[in-house]
């Protein structure tokens, strides 16, 4: 009767190198054990399988059908120990695993990139992407959604190990045929004064760049409530200032594309462009894993090239 619940790597090893040297006494010096061991490996394997491993009416060890099957088993039992060693060794030196990164949707335009360029160098880490507003992302973070981050200025409530990655320059965006386009051609930068009675084309409320938009429209003394509509993407943002229905205050690296092709223009205003920075940030109450201090260490040493291949 066969029963291979007692199988051991001992028993497989054994009958592997005696079929291929047809030796017991060269499959004990290559498995440096003596040949009595051998041949007791050999026997507790017949017990098990309940059955001859080798056709003894001939010379050496040529295998019966049923030992050609456990040869078979044989190499593919080493086949998964290589395998699983690899993956041990693998996720040992941090080379292995998944990560959650989360971004503010303003980032989604240099992530991917970064994500991207990650997993050429080292696709056996699988990095999930989540986007989000600023609020939804520092929720996310408050309850250890997130193994690392990239967004604006850190939150002050929790303590964070965050490093600067970078300009985030700010701007003022217009369709090429705004009439304030046509008076900076003339006359050259503009006051800020003169976005008062414009209507602005907005991010909700709790985004990183409505806070700074209120912040820089504060800070200039435009006072009063501006005309604002607010919309939920920046790409929804961008098309409506291409067809004319406002102006908006946006992250320049969200717009580098329509730029370029004059499809947007940059409004020349005094105290732009806003420059802020971006940051990588992780808990600091939560000790990294391997792969994600990797992916940390990546994105520091990477950003700069990222970004500079967009503009």
């Amino acid at each position: 009767m066969t029963d291979l619940r007692a199988l051991t790597l001992k028993h497989l090893r054994a009958h592997e190198a005696t079929v291929r040297h047809g030796s017991v006494t060269a499959a004990s010096r290559e498995l440096l054990v003596t040949p009595p061991a051998i041949t007791a490996q050999l026997k507790s394997l017949e017990d098990l399988v309940g059955a001859p491993l080798y056709d003894r009416t001939g010379e050496g060890f040529s295998p019966t059908e049923i030992g050609r099957i456990v040869l078979k088993l044989a190499e593919d039992v080493e086949l998964l120990v290589g395998q699983a060693q690899q993956k041990c060794r693998a996720l040992a030196a941090g080379a292995l695993g998944t990560i959650t990164l989360g971004a503010v949707s303003t980032a989604k335009y240099v992530v991917p990139t970064i994500v991207a360029r990650f997993r050429a160098h080292h696709p056996d880490i699988s990095v999930q992407l989540v986007i989000g507003n600023r609020e939804d992302i520092i929720r996310g973070l408050e309850r250890n959604h997130y193994d690392v981050l990239i967004m604006g200025r850190p939150p002050d409530h929790l303590r964070l190990d965050a490093k600067v990655l970078g300009d985030h320059p700010h701007v003022v965006i217009a369709w090429p045929g705004h009439p304030l386009a046509a008076t900076q051609a003339v006359a050259g930068p503009l006051d800020a004064a003169a976005l008062a009675q414009e209507r602005f084309l907005s991010r909700e409320i709790g985004s990183g760049t409505r806070l700074l938009m209120e912040r820089l429209l504060a800070r200039v003394g435009i006072e009063g409530p501006v005309e604002t509509i607010e919309m939920g993407t920046n790409e929804t943002i961008k098309q409506s200032v291409m067809a004319g229905l406002g102006i908006a205050f946006i992250s320049a690296h969200t717009c580098l594309n329509e730029l370029a092709e004059g499809r947007l223009v940059t409004l020349d205003v005094r105290g732009l462009p806003l420059v802020r920075q971006w940051y990588v940030l992780n808990r600091a109450d939560r000790p990294l894993a391997k792969p994600a201090e990797i992916f940390r260490a990546f994105i520091v040493e990477h950003w700069p090239e990222v970004v500079a291949s967009r503009t």
